[in-house]
């Protein structure tokens, strides 16, 4: 009927549209039957309602979902480790554990060696300079270029407060590096496994003088040593003619061969071909093993007061001195004008007196420029003094030489002993024309002016 009517396709297209009505008829109904039983149960509330609960049930969805995936991996970490968020509980020294050596080993029977022997170092590093004027080796006309070498091991420190007292030796160097124009280079790195311990300075100490030659000093100095005379600025027009201070006494190293008659824990050394082969004279002690404990042997004969243990550096440089003075004499300096170098044990307890007979600038018995923790070994389990005297000690040392860093800003610590600081100057709109209890305009020290290239 509908085809003659109307056609084949038409037809169709009626016959097609009478089917989607009857089901569009038959959902409708399905939906009044449903809405009435849930109107009856009392099921169906307002629209307000309604979008309350479809939101509470989206965000139940999202909830659960990152559980889940949170209840997972936790399930999956239990299983395959001991993880905790305790540090406490955590042992540190399992992230320290070192990968296996397989790298060519040194035959013992040869002689140790730093590097390639080099014998025009003067000549390489004055073409160097000559051809990159933009790195004066001079920064002012008396005040030459200086980098300060310290560091400390790759590992963490065996103690758990021991990391925190390398921080505050790091924190006091920098201090007095930015006030005093001098470069930090901090290292973690042992370049040389043969060389550890005492030793380990060495090869990085040759390794920044040739990688710097428009370095002209490079000043060594241990990580338990800190600096205690911020305005002191060290007399270097006195060394010109030196290529070698440590802190030291003369009779000492050269009439007496007294194994402490100099200290190798801060000093300095010029970038020259004279300090490359002194390093070379000095490193053949120093590889771990048999070659370090006869060594030891020999320094312990030869040297006064020394115990038995195997070579140090120390001793290493009194012996050289004091055997081969006609070839290292000249060019070293033994400074006790000053405490490059000042032991701890006959400082620390007199800082209030100092404060109140003395100021900062001295450098001396007066002043201490450095105050070195030898024998603490804060980074260590054992030392050879009590762990509370030294890092008590230490703490009064780390306060000395920051207030008068805290000063300028016109603070001060409790006491050497606190941690907490007082206010020892209101703020004024006028901060430039304050001057502290010495009469100096803040901030008291110069840092130096690097002169610009021509």
């Amino acid at each position: 009927m509908l085809e003659r009517l109307f056609g084949p396709n038409k037809a169709r297209q009626i016959q097609r549209g009478i089917r989607q009505g009857k089901i569009t008829v038959l959902c409708l109904f399905m939906t009044v039957l449903v809405l009435r039983g849930l109107i009856g149960a009392g099921k169906f509330g307002t629209p307000e309602q309604d979008f309350i609960e479809i939101r509470d049930h989206l965000y139940s969805r999202k909830r659960a979902e990152p559980h889940r995936v949170l209840s997972e991996i936790s399930t999956d970490t239990d299983k395959t480790s001991t993880n905790t968020n305790s540090y406490d509980a955590f042992d540190p020294m399992k992230l320290a554990v070192d990968e296996e050596d397989d790298g060519p080993k040194r035959d013992p029977n040869q002689p140790y060696s730093l590097g390639p022997k080099i014998t025009d170092w003067d000549e390489q590093r004055g073409r160097w300079l000559e051809n990159n004027p933009s790195f004066p080796n001079y920064v002012l006309p008396n005040k030459p270029r200086v980098l300060l070498v310290t560091g400390s091991s790759p590992k963490p420190c065996e103690n758990p407060v021991g990391d925190h007292y390398l921080l505050k030796s790091i924190k006091n160097k920098i201090d007095y590096c930015r006030l005093h124009g001098i470069e930090v280079f901090y290292n973690f790195a042992l370049l040389d496994a043969e060389m550890a311990g005492f030793w380990a300075k060495l090869p990085l100490i040759r390794k920044l003088l040739l990688s710097h030659p428009e370095v002209e000093f490079l000043w060594w100095m241990d990580s338990d040593a800190m600096f205690t005379d911020m305005a002191f600025e060290i007399p270097w027009e006195r060394y010109r003619d030196h290529n070698f201070v440590m802190h030291g006494w003369n009779e000492m190293v050269y009439d007496e061969k007294n194994w402490i008659g100099l200290n190798t824990g801060s000093f300095l050394l010029r970038n020259c071909q004279w300090t490359l082969d002194l390093l070379d004279a000095w490193a053949p002690m120093g590889p771990k093993g048999k070659v370090r404990d006869d060594a030891g042997k020999i320094l312990t004969r030869e040297l006064k007061n020394r115990p038995v243990f195997e070579a140090d550096d120390q001793s290493a440089m009194v012996y050289i001195l004091a055997t081969q003075k006609e070839k290292w004499g000249d060019k070293t300096y033994l400074e006790n004008h000053y405490y490059l170098h000042g032991y701890w044990g006959i400082l620390v307890d007199n800082y209030e007196e100092y404060i109140e007979k003395y100021h900062p600038g001295l450098g001396d018995h007066r002043w201490p420029l450095v105050t070195h923790f030898v024998g603490c070994k804060p980074c260590g389990k054992f030392g050879d003094y009590s762990v509370e005297r030294c890092l008590t000690q230490m703490d009064r040392a780390f306060n000395f030489g920051d207030n008068q860093i805290l000063q300028m800003y016109g603070f001060t610590h409790k006491t050497l002993s606190s941690r907490k600081v007082k206010r020892i100057r209101n703020e004024t709109d006028a901060p430039l024309e304050v001057k502290d209890e010495f009469g100096l305009l803040h901030p008291p020290f110069k840092a130096a002016r690097v002169v610009p290239s021509s």
